[in-house]
């Protein structure tokens, strides 16, 4: 009868999912989580785009999970360069990972001679070295309308749904994504043009 009454009082707290202190038969799976990708950038080319360069990686990194932008040790070591030209905007479409072919995002003036947020448009380039391509028909609320909402349009900050797409961009880490041959997106942030202008 005693050995009956311990069984039963070494049963009760495994039924109530109480621990005694012994070692569990099934220890709990550790918790898996994704490798975060560190991106590297040089801004050392992007003269007065510095501001608006620092500012919008902030925003990314604040938004995204999966990836990190961060200033790279040596200009050589980046994943990717700013650089001021006197054009229009343009960047290597991604995602681009470490190990992979370097990007580039070259901010032009022209889109700054337009009237255009200088942060938006940094933000808005970084956001296709990150793999997401434009969107002009999307409202302002969404980075990558870039100059299809207009020259009002200050929003640096990515949107939900577009932060989503990156994570999803870098959700196995930097060993999962083969480097690819990548294409040159230029935006022509050109005002759009007043209706029945000629």
């Amino acid at each position: 009868m005693i050995k009956r009454i311990a069984a039963v009082a070494a049963l009760i707290p495994a039924m109530l999912g109480v621990t005694t202190g012994a070692a569990s038969a099934h220890p709990a799976p550790p918790r898996a989580t994704a490798a975060v990708v560190t991106l590297t950038y040089d801004a050392s080319q992007a003269g007065q785009w510095a501001d608006a360069i620092t500012q919008g990686v902030q925003n990314w990194n604040a938004a995204d999970h999966n990836v990190h932008l961060q200033p790279a040790t040596s200009p050589g070591s980046a994943n990717f360069v700013y650089v001021a030209t006197s054009g229009w905007p343009q960047t290597t479409l991604g995602p681009i990972v470490p190990g992979g072919r370097r990007g580039e995002v070259e901010l032009g003036q022209e889109a700054v001679d337009e009237g255009y947020d200088m942060t938006r448009v940094a933000a808005h380039e970084t956001g296709h070295i990150l793999g997401l391509p434009d969107d002009y028909s999307g409202p302002c609320s969404e980075l990558m309308s870039g100059h299809g909402p207009g020259t009002s349009c200050t929003n640096a900050q990515p949107s939900t749904a577009e932060a989503a797409q990156v994570d999803r961009n870098y959700a196995d880490g930097a060993a999962a994504l083969s480097p690819k041959q990548h294409r040159t997106v230029t935006d022509v942030w050109r005002a759009p043009a007043l209706a029945g202008a000629h």
